[in-house]
Parts: C-alpha cells; structure tokens; sequence
C-alpha cells in the first residue's frame, strides 16, 4: 500500500510540473526594446579637453507626460549619443564641450474622432530639444536642435501594440536628431572639429 502512494504521488508531482511546463511554453514572452546604439558612425571629433553631458529636463511622472512609459528613454538615448558620437581630440587644450539636453519629453492627447464610425484616437508628440556648446576661454559657440515625431492611433490600442509605435517613434526621432545634430556641429562649430577645413557662410 505504501509503495502505491509513493508512486501515485510521483506521478501528481510528474503530471504537475508536465502542466506548468505546458502552460509557460504557450505564454507569449513581452517583446523587450533594446537601447539605440550610434557607434557605427564615426564620432564627430571635437577639439576639446572634455565633454561634459548634462540634463536640464525634468520628467513630471504624470499625464499629459508620458515619456516615462516609453520602452526607449529619449533622454538616455541622448546621453548615448552624445557618449557615442562626440568624441574630445585635443586634450591639450583649455576647451570644453557641453552636451545639454533641454528637453525629452512625450505628451499624450486625446483626439475626437471626426466621423461617426471612427473611433476616437490618442495623439503623441515627443519632442527632444538639445544644445552643443563650445566654450573656448571667455569666448564660446553653440548650435542646437529640435527634432519632433507625432503619432495618432486608436484609444484602444493594445499596450503592447502601443510599446511598438513607441519604439518605432523613437527610433524615427533619433534618425532626424543624429542627422541634424551632425550638419550643424560641422557647420556652425566647423572651426572646434579637427581636421574640417569646412569654411562656412552665413
């Protein structure tokens, strides 16, 4: 009789790892986002001593912000690019650079639909807003720039298809950030870039 209960109670123990096994299988895993890397350009060397990256933006943690929900934080991405695509390349010299983000923010909003069969929808509008200065002794130059995405879905989105138009938001964002951050340092800071011979007119 003993043996019997041993075995019955190996089997319920076997059945009932059989049944976790199965159900976590069938659990679709959360799509995870991984952090934007721009190290596959080259760096935009400066001639200064050092970089100093900074943030000036303050996230709220509540609505119309929502950039806290984002799987891809704007301003760490910055942070990223700033670590990945601005390099200092004299540091002989008194010169420092300031990396500063002003703004990383994504506001949400909701939109009435237009049409009586529509269903109403949620607006985004992520906006990152950062300055390059240089500072040379008394003297100093900077440029800056603004880059914007918009995005309008449906207000019963999934939260998961939600995190994938976000993704894809902030990847478009840093596609029109990098290449205009990149035209401008090398046309209004041409003179602290080395080896640009670049003589620009205004």
């Amino acid at each position: 009789m003993k043996n019997i209960i041993k075995t019955l109670c190996a089997m319920a123990t076997v059945l009932m790892f059989s049944a976790c096994a199965t159900m976590n299988n069938n659990e679709a895993a959360p799509e995870r986002y991984s952090d934007l890397h721009f190290d596959n350009k080259n760096p935009i060397p400066l001639m200064v001593k050092t970089i100093d990256v900074k943030s000036e933006f303050t996230p709220s943690f509540t609505r119309p912000n929502v950039e806290h929900l984002f799987p891809v934080s704007i301003e760490r991405t910055a942070r990223t690019w700033a670590k990945e695509r601005l390099e200092a390349a004299d540091f002989a010299s008194n010169r420092t650079a300031e990396f500063i983000i002003k703004d990383a923010s994504v506001t949400e909003s909701e939109v009435k639909a237009e049409q009586l069969l529509q269903k109403d929808g949620l607006r985004y509008h992520a906006n990152l807003t950062v300055v390059l200065r240089v500072i040379d002794n008394k003297s100093s130059a900077q440029t800056s720039v603004e880059a914007y995405r918009d995005l309008t879905i449906p207000i019963d989105t999934s939260i998961e298809d939600k995190e994938k138009y976000w993704n894809e938001m902030v990847v478009n964002l840093f596609k029109a950030f990098d290449e205009h951050m990149d035209l401008n340092a090398r046309r209004y800071l041409n003179m602290y870039i080395k080896d640009d011979n670049t003589i620009t007119q205004f």
